[in-house]
């Protein structure tokens, strides 16, 4: 991870490397792990930086100690490691990546990422985290200049299998009549076309907004004229929650297919063909197992953790129940990112008073409500969700506050652990950054388990090619 924020995190490089320090302790004192006082240098001198001597010395120390107990450390721990593995059977470009949903999805079916693009060092920290690409397989930048650069890295791009992203485009509504290339607000849409008509895999994935399905015409000729009429191309809206995923979230997905031997069609049919018909998992399966939080009264301290309001990690092993077993590959004894963020004394309030369900208008919560004179516009500033239900979208603007998303039983919002658990992340993918920032990356990620089957059914074409 040093190196990490050495390229990526340069002005915040201190700051990084002081919250790394802290982790890599707490972690090492949960494991019963002695740190080596007889430590060596692990790290070239270029990477003390800004960092004072007492940092520097500590930094080195802790690595020291786990390079010389790599065999007694749990795969958390591990995962501070320099990261030196990459393998292009099944390879996949991932743009747009985010903290690695899509990813992971695939991976999970036998893909693997060789090269990532990400604009966000903050999400893309995790997704570094949790593997083990090296650095020089990602480019931390705008895809507009990895295009233009495409000399460059295009020995990442030799035989790729499969390419997937998902470009953030405002103008896909029914009431813009303008060409969508020609939208300067889908200008990230324009040079996702791009890369993928350079790189030119067997199959791609793009994963988008309900929206999209508007002008679906329209964008299959977008395809064909950026990318080339030897792709098929089918447009589908898909549902996670017909997928075993226990959350209403509805998203567009593009996936085309340049071997003549396989129609995108038939990837689509067999997507369908994985629906589960009144079976799925719902939001108590996600939250089951885990340790209550009570309320956060402190406000801006976000460094704050204890056993009533949970921790960045801990020591916690969950029962294995069949959403336990659905969602987790690797059983782990941590219990990372389940922790309660601040809320003021009259929200507490309204989260108590709420029954599931119900939302801002309920008549429970009338006299304190504090938008009364607005509740046609805020009808859903408040809403607590129904633990036999699907759990609505798990969004972004969780990072602001999670008023739309209470806790069933508990008088508090949902935390960053059980919004990944909804989306499907499994219990040992731990989310690196500030607390909000965690929120963030959960809630633009495509579910897991929702991109494991699209990567199954495209993966079954591809056993005969690769060999």
């Amino acid at each position: 991870m040093v190196e990490f924020y050495y390229n990526f995190f340069p002005k915040n490089y201190k700051s990084k490397i002081t919250q790394l320090i802290i982790d890599i302790d707490k972690l090492l004192d949960i494991e019963n792990i002695s740190i080596n006082n007889k430590y060596t240098i692990v790290f070239d001198k270029k990477y003390q930086l800004n960092l004072s001597d007492k940092q520097w010395n500590r930094l080195n120390q802790l690595y020291d100690t786990l390079e010389i107990n790599q065999a007694l450390i749990s795969p958390s721990l591990k995962k501070f490691f320099k990261k030196n593995k990459i393998d292009k059977k099944f390879s996949f470009v991932d743009t747009f990546s985010g903290a690695g949903g899509l990813s992971l999805g695939l991976e999970n079916v036998g893909f693997n990422p060789v090269f990532i693009n990400e604009i966000e060092p903050r999400f893309l920290e995790s997704y570094y985290f949790n593997r083990n690409i090296p650095l020089e397989n990602y480019f931390c930048d705008d895809i507009k200049k990895l295009v233009k650069n495409h000399e460059k890295y295009k020995h990442h791009f030799q035989d790729i299998d499969l390419f997937v992203g998902g470009p953030p485009c405002q103008g896909f509504s029914m009431a813009n009549r303008q060409p969508i290339l020609d939208d300067p607000r889908n200008e990230l849409y324009k040079y996702y076309l791009e890369l993928l008509h350079l790189i030119q895999p067997k199959f791609f994935i793009m994963e988008n907004v309900k929206g999209m399905m508007n002008k679906s015409e329209e964008i299959k000729n977008d395809f064909h004229q950026k990318v080339g009429e030897n792709y098929s191309i089918e447009i589908i809206l898909l549902n996670a929650k017909d997928f075993n995923v226990p959350q209403n979230r509805e998203r567009v997905f593009v996936i085309g297919s340049r071997l003549e031997s396989v129609k995108a069609s038939q990837i689509i049919q067999g997507i369908l063909q994985d629906k589960i018909i009144n079976k799925g998992f719902k939001l108590k399966d996600a939250l089951e197992g885990l340790p209550s939080l009570k309320i956060k009264k402190i406000k801006n301290a976000s460094k704050l953790e204890n056993e009533d309001i949970g921790f960045k990690f801990r020591n916690y092993s969950t029962e294995e129940t069949n959403y336990m077993k659905f969602l987790n590959k690797n059983k782990t004894s941590y219990l990372s990112n389940h922790i309660n963020r601040y809320n003021n004394d009259r929200d507490v309030e309204i989260f108590s008073r709420l029954p599931q369900g119900a939302n801002s208008l309920h008549e429970s919560i009338e006299d304190i409500m504090p938008y009364k004179s607005r509740n046609h516009m805020f009808k859903d500033k408040y809403f607590k969700l129904n633990e036999n239900e699907y759990s609505k979208t798990i969004t972004s603007h969780m990072k602001f506050d999670c008023n739309m998303y209470i806790h069933p039983s508990q008088a508090r919002g949902l935390s960053p652990r059980e919004a990944a658990r909804i989306q499907t992340f499994p219990d040992d993918y731990i989310f690196m950054g500030s607390n909000n920032g965690w929120y963030a990356q959960i809630g633009n990620a495509v579910p897991v388990k929702l991109a494991e089957v699209i990567g199954k059914n495209i993966m079954k074409y591809l056993g005969d090619t690769n060999e």
